[in-house]
C-alpha cells in the first residue's frame, strides 16, 4: 500500500509541475503579442499625430483661433490625421503646453498660433531638437536664430489690409473711419499701417482713427473694451471700422449692429458676426497654412526655416461674395482690384 500511494502522490505532483508549465508558456506568449503589437502602433502604420496650442482667446473666437483649428480638421478629413489642442487660457502656460506635447512620442508636429510665442517655441524646439514644429505669425528679427527644426509661418497683413482700407476709403461717407488693434505690437501695426495707406491712397481726404486696446496679450480677448471704443469711433463720426484684435473684435460687431454702421473683419469671413454692417472682412489664409504644413510633414517634405503667404500667392486676400456684394458697388471692386494687381507687380509698396 505505501508504495502505492507514492506512486499517486508522485503522478500528482507531474501533473501539477506541467499545469504550471503551460500557464507561464501561455503568459510569456501573451504578454509578446501585446509588445508587438505595441511596437507597430508606434510606426508608420499609425496615423500622424498633431498637437497644437491656441493663442490668447482659444478656439471660439471666431477669428484667429477658430481659423488654426479649421485647418487642423481638414488636414483630419483630408490627410487622415489625428489632433489635440490646448487652450493655455491667459497665455502663462504656453511654454509648458508645447513642452507637453514635445515630451510625447506619439506626437510629430506642434503648432504655437500668434506671435506670442515665438520665445516659447523657440525655447522648447531647442531642448527637443527631434521634434519638429510650426509657429504662426512667428515674429522673425533675426532670421538666423530660428531654431532648425521650427517653421516660422509669416503673412504680408500690411498687403490684405492695404486693400480693405481702400475699400473703406471708397464706400465711406463722413470721410473718416477707423482701426482697433488688440495689442499694441510690430505685428499688429503691420494691419494698421496697411490699412490707414489703402483708406488714403483711394481716399486723399480721409480721416482714420486709431485705437489699441492694450499693451499685453489681454487685448484679444476684451470685447468689451473693443465696443467702447467702437461705440466712441462712432461718435466722432467714423462710419466704418477694422479691427485686428481676436475675440475682442465681438464688441466692435455689437456696436456696429448697434448704431447702424459698418464693421471690416479680420482673420476669416466674419460676415455672420453682424450681417448687413460687416462690409468685407480682410482674409489671412491660416488654415491652409496649418493644413500646407501638416502635408509637407506627411509628405517627408518638412523642414525648418521661414514660409511668407502674402497676395501674390492667395495667403491674404478680402471677402467679396453673394452675401456683401450688395454692400460694395462693381466701381469699387474694379477699383481694389486693380490697386491688388499693383500691388503683387510692386507698383504699390506698403510701409
Amino acid at each position: 500500500m505505501p508504495f502505492q500511494n507514492n506512486q499517486i502522490l508522485l503522478m500528482i505532483k507531474k501533473i501539477l509541475l506541467l499545469l504550471i508549465a503551460v500557464s507561464v508558456f501561455s503568459c510569456g506568449k501573451k504578454e509578446n503579442q501585446n509588445t508587438q503589437t505595441n511596437t507597430s502602433s508606434n510606426t508608420g502604420n499609425a496615423p500622424i499625430k498633431v498637437g497644437l496650442v491656441f493663442d490668447v482667446g482659444g478656439r471660439g473666437d471666431k477669428s484667429f483661433n477658430d481659423a488654426a483649428y479649421a485647418g487642423l480638421e481638414k488636414a483630419q478629413k483630408e490627410l487622415g490625421i489625428e489632433f489635440e489642442d490646448i487652450d493655455p487660457g491667459n497665455g502663462s502656460d504656453r511654454e509648458s503646453a508645447l513642452r507637453k506635447f514635445a515630451a510625447r512620442p506619439d506626437i510629430a508636429l506642434i503648432f504655437g498660433v500668434g506671435f506670442i510665442f515665438t520665445d516659447d517655441i523657440n525655447n522648447v524646439a531647442k531642448e527637443f531638437p527631434n521634434k519638429k514644429f510650426a509657429c504662426i505669425d512667428y515674429s522673425i528679427t533675426d532670421p538666423n536664430t530660428i531654431p532648425p527644426n521650427v517653421l516660422a509661418v509669416e503673412f504680408k497683413e500690411e498687403e490684405g489690409s492695404f486693400l480693405v482700407g481702400a475699400i473703406a476709403g471708397l464706400k465711406t461717407s463722413t470721410n473718416k473711419i477707423g482701426f482697433i488693434g488688440g495689442v499694441e505690437s510690430p505685428l499688429i501695426k503691420k494691419f494698421e499701417t496697411g490699412y490707414v495707406q489703402g483708406a488714403k491712397y483711394s481716399n486723399p481726404n480721409i480721416e482714420v482713427f486709431t485705437s489699441y486696446i492694450s499693451v499685453t496679450p489681454d487685448g484679444f480677448k476684451n470685447p468689451g473694451k473693443a465696443q467702447e471704443i467702437a461705440l466712441s469711433q462712432y461718435t466722432k463720426g467714423a462710419d466704418i471700422i477694422y479691427h485686428a484684435s481676436g475675440l475682442s473684435g465681438l464688441g466692435l460687431f455689437e456696436a456696429a449692429k448697434e448704431q447702424k454702421k459698418f464693421a471690416i473683419g479680420v482673420d476669416m469671413d466674419q460676415w455672420n458676426e453682424a450681417p448687413g454692417q460687416v462690409i468685407t472682412s480682410m482674409i489671412k489664409q491660416v488654415s491652409e497654412a496649418i493644413y500646407g504644413t501638416i502635408k509637407l510633414l506627411k509628405e517627408g517634405q518638412f523642414k525648418g526655416g521661414i514660409k511668407v503667404f502674402g497676395l501674390s500667392d492667395n495667403g491674404i486676400g478680402y471677402v467679396y461674395d453673394d452675401n456683401n456684394k450688395s454692400l460694395l458697388s462693381k466701381d469699387i471692386i474694379d477699383k481694389v482690384e486693380a490697386m491688388k494687381e499693383k500691388i503683387k507687380k510692386g507698383e504699390i509698396t506698403i510701409k
